[in-house]
């Protein structure tokens, strides 16, 4: 089933066009990695899907129940961010905020929630660490059970490995993976197109090629084994 479906997307702002024409589909239990040159509107796409942006063109079409505002998302870190004055469980328990309702304060199930998202990744012993003491792995665990809070259907994730060190890289590959096997549908922004070709399904290649299908049929694209061969140096930061 598609739970989500963008037909003929223009993305960008008024007077500037990043992409158009995008169409693609991602099922539910779908690993879509999104790659492309930088300033190719990988972002804004993400920023589109979410509803935090209008695309210029084209329609977004949600289903199997979900809606803009149960996609989890881990964007992409930011110095302010890093800096966060919170402890560790009031940075994950805001991402259970489209569950608030009319009520102002936090329920037990959003409590109850929270805590069980920090046990799924590991995190439950640094509860009460304030939020800007930890490493940076420890930072994206934290931001990535956030945003589990607030679905269990789909992750939208921007560069989640950007800045971490190899090691910590593959642990958050191992547990991004996981998720997916619980039947999480991620949907991933990466530069690292090696590893994104290892764990994903699909590849949505926006810029200058554009491509969209499956990991098998990306590697033999032109666009593909442009970049794939290329390696790294096609990254710009």
């Amino acid at each position: 089933m598609d739970q989500l479906v963008c037909k003929n997307l223009k993305l960008g702002y008024e007077n500037i066009t990043l992409a158009e024409d995008l169409s693609f589909s991602v099922e539910k239990g779908d690993y879509l990695c999104i790659v492309g040159e930088n300033g190719a509107g990988k972002s804004t796409l993400m920023r589109t899907i979410l509803r935090l942006q209008k695309p210029l063109a084209g329609t977004i079409e949600y289903n199997d129940d979900l809606t803009a505002s149960k996609i989890g998302y881990l964007p992409q870190q930011t110095i302010v961010q890093k800096d966060f004055p919170a402890s560790v469980f009031e940075v994950v328990l805001s991402g259970c905020q489209n569950s608030l309702g009319k009520h102002l304060f936090y329920s037990k199930e959003a409590r109850k929630r929270a805590l069980a998202n920090m046990e799924r990744l590991g995190i439950a012993d640094l509860a009460k660490w304030c939020y800007r003491d930890l490493s940076g792995g420890q930072q994206q665990r934290v931001l990535l059970a956030r945003a589990l809070c607030a679905t269990e259907k789909m992750l939208l994730l921007d560069e989640p490995v950007s800045g971490l060190d190899p090691m910590v890289t593959l642990e958050m590959y191992d547990l991004i993976d996981k998720l997916n096997d619980e039947g999480i549908t991620i949907i991933m922004i990466s530069h690292d197109i090696a590893c994104s070709v290892k764990y994903a399904k699909h590849v949505l290649h926006i810029g200058n090629d554009f491509f969209f299908g499956t990991v098998e049929d990306y590697k033999n694209s032109s666009a593909g084994s442009k970049y794939l061969e290329g390696g790294h140096h096609h990254h710009h930061g």
